[in-house]
């Protein structure tokens, strides 16, 4: 009885740690996945970045050649406000 016991409960084991390698494998497969598509998002910005070098640089060259290089720009804050009159419930 204790022969049969002890295969019972070594046979448990076996089950458990099939099925923790089970986990893992799928977690690892998913892990690639996700590895792949952080490497496509961080090529694409890498191609942002250089685009975004390469306006800058053209800005840079643009402002330049221009005499003027002050400009007038409307700020939010001259717009006027107008108060609002919170009415009462029964009015």
């Amino acid at each position: 009885m204790e022969r049969l016991a002890g295969a019972g409960e070594e046979v448990l084991e076996r089950i458990a740690s099939i099925a923790a390698a089970e986990r893992v494998v799928g977690t690892l497969g998913t892990l690639k996945e996700r590895v792949d598509e952080l490497q496509k998002s961080v090529r694409t910005i890498d191609r942002l970045e250089r685009r975004l070098s390469a306006i800058e640089w053209r800005l840079t060259k643009l402002e330049g050649k221009t005499s003027t290089k002050s400009r007038k720009t409307s700020s939010s804050g001259s717009k006027k406000r107008t108060a609002t009159r919170k009415t009462g419930a029964g009015s």
